[in-house]
């Protein structure tokens, strides 16, 4: 028997950046607001303490703080005439469980999406003709950089970003990043330290008519106190981000820059190991009346509330999505539908460059410590007489010198033995990597759905998802490959290897967590599921926030760019939604 909660004026699902903003926000306007997170709690100064924080097998190779199968599965193929089947292993990607979500376990590169990206349709065929954008599903997301530039801001300064400004007030700043949009003020801490990796690759990028710049970190150059006033400490170079939380304070996540103003406040509520089963409509379907969920000991219960805010993984919140019966699943025969449309990925590729006498000690490093060119990223090119639109940012990013993970050998190498053994020696310390991060656009047949045939533990059907790098995507990819080649080239190394990215994506090996789409955003309901707010065209007091909301990727991390969507639909709701509640704030 379902039991019954008292009623809250608000019901977040899951606890990670966005549930931590949107609960801060909405607690502050006075709502009294209740977060279900379907994982444990997950305090940074405790669970991860030092003495086991720094527990490779534990954390990277075991995958303590990641979403296992046994929980939730999705099912995969890379196109319709294959049956999906279930991932048993997660590994291309990596969904966060708990507190904190996947915001506990990133690098921290904090990279702001350009006004292009926004206004992606309008600006490719403005600059090249709509013929270019043939066979993608690329559209506008409803929103311009200058009107989102203020929120991404204050994610900033929330988090505590170091790096160098390019561009303030349409000034550009020496040592920035020359490409991006006019910001309205520097990042609040100064650029990380540079350690040799990084510095030679700026060095022969530079050699080459490049514009190399810090990159934006979410690991701390300095001690910072936010304006939440929560104290953070200075990076400590560990090289233990990304797949571990951090016990000093030192990246930004949501334990560390929001739950501790959050978690005392007499209006907020949190319950772990509560797994959200769907959203409950009025017998109408035009309003939510609350949410059901279960505990770990299997007990259900009903939490009503005023205000629905779907705060999960992206992946996560499209399935709620369907399971709840909000919006019409996307059909990619007919291209009607919403939910699941325009799901993308990341176009991610990684060479490895080796040097004799060179010692770039890659244990002394931090998940966004490096340099970045955007020469090639987005729309800084010229693309008319290329056979893509899009691009990637070209990075020296040297997170780690963990000693399980990270054993580079040059290729032809045996893979064990006395040889081999020789070989990692040599390599460890005179090798460092280049990482090309591009965009992905959308097409008809990327999608997400529900599986017709696996089923979770509560009889749900399972997420399917239908993916595999678009024509469009490949070419960029190659394109950009062959700049990190030309770098290569340059740098002195005596051995390198550029791979390039193949059709048939692969969900074994782990190539980046940046999934987006399936929930987007835009001005026309016919094509977006959420309005420019981020609320649902067919349920008005249900907003998603998150990546989902994304209606393509750019060449960038997502993560400041869901935090400044946060804002941004926190602002909505408090200034717009609150004065005329259940009603669309939009149009359609």
């Amino acid at each position: 028997m379902t039991k019954y909660m008292p009623r809250k004026d608000v019901v977040i699902v899951g606890l990670g950046w966005t549930g931590a903003i949107m609960a801060q926000e909405l607690t502050d306007e006075g709502l009294d607001v209740v977060a279900l997170e379907r994982g444990p709690w997950r305090d940074t100064a405790t669970d991860f303490n030092i003495g086991y924080v720094q527990d490779e097998l534990r954390y990277a190779i075991r995958k303590d703080l990641f979403l296992q199968p046994a929980t939730e599965a999705m099912t995969m193929r890379n196109n319709s005439t294959q049956v999906a089947l279930p991932i048993r292993e997660y590994g291309s990607f990596l969904p966060g469980n708990g507190v904190g979500g996947a915001g506990v376990h990133w690098n921290g590169h904090s990279w702001r999406f350009w006004d292009s990206d926004f206004r992606i349709k309008t600006h490719l065929t403005e600059r090249y003709g709509a013929s270019r954008l043939e066979g993608l599903t690329v559209q506008d997301w409803g929103i311009s950089g200058d009107e989102i530039e203020p929120y991404m801001d204050r994610f900033e300064y929330l988090a505590g970003i170091s790096g160098k400004a390019g561009n303030i007030r349409g000034v550009i700043q020496e040592g920035g990043n020359p490409f991006e949009d006019s910001r309205s003020r520097d990042y609040p801490l100064p650029p990380m330290e540079m350690t040799y990796a990084p510095t030679l690759f700026a060095e022969t990028a530079r050699s080459i008519g490049w514009h190399p710049f810090p990159t934006p970190s979410a690991n701390l150059s300095k001690a910072y106190v936010n304006p939440l006033g929560v104290a953070m400490g200075e990076c400590t170079f560990c090289g233990f981000c990304e797949r571990f939380g951090c016990a000093n304070y030192s990246k930004s996540s949501a334990q560390t820059t929001i739950l501790p103003v959050l978690m005392k406040k007499q209006n907020f509520e949190l319950r772990t190991d509560s797994e959200v089963l769907h959203i409950n409509l009025h017998s109408d379907g035009k309003m939510a009346k609350g949410v059901t969920y279960t505990d770990s000991s299997g007990e259900e219960y009903f939490q009503p509330a005023d205000i629905v805010l779907v705060c999960a993984f992206i992946l996560h919140n499209a399935r709620l999505m369907m399971l709840s019966g909000i919006g019409e699943i996307y059909d990619p025969k007919t291209g009607k539908g919403t939910i699941g449309r325009n799901y993308a990925y990341q176009t991610a590729a990684v060479a490895t460059l080796f040097f004799k006498e060179k010692n770039f000690n890659p244990f002394v490093a931090a998940g966004a410590l490096g340099q970045t060119v955007d020469d090639f990223n987005g729309d800084a090119f010229d693309h008319s007489k290329l056979d893509f639109v899009g691009g990637a940012g070209i990075n020296c990013l040297p997170s780690n010198g963990r000693p399980i993970g990270n054993r580079p050998v040059p290729e032809g190498t045996p893979k064990w033995g006395s040889e081999w053994k020789k070989a990692t020696q040599e390599a460890y310390k005179g090798n460092f990597t280049i990482f090309q991060q591009g965009s992905s656009y959308p097409t008809s047949y990327n999608h997400l759905d529900l599986d017709p045939t696996y089923k979770d533990r509560f009889g749900r059907p399972l997420l399917r998802i239908t993916f595999d790098f678009p024509d469009n995507d490949l070419r960029m990819s190659h394109f950009i490959s062959d700049r990190v080649e030309e770098l290569a080239k340059a740098s002195g190394s005596y051995h390198y290897e550029v791979p390039r990215l193949k059709r048939g994506w692969d969900t074994v090996p782990y190539q980046t967590t940046h999934n987006t789409g399936g929930v987007v955003m835009g001005e026309n309901p016919e094509t977006s599921a959420v309005n420019r707010y981020l609320q649902s065209w067919d349920v008005p007091n249900v907003f998603v926030i998150g990546a989902s909301a994304f209606a393509h990727n750019a060449g960038k991390n997502p993560t400041v760019t869901v935090g400044a969507l946060a804002y941004w639909a926190a602002d909505a709701i408090r200034n717009k939604y609150l004065n005329n509640p259940g009603l669309p704030l939009v149009s359609a």
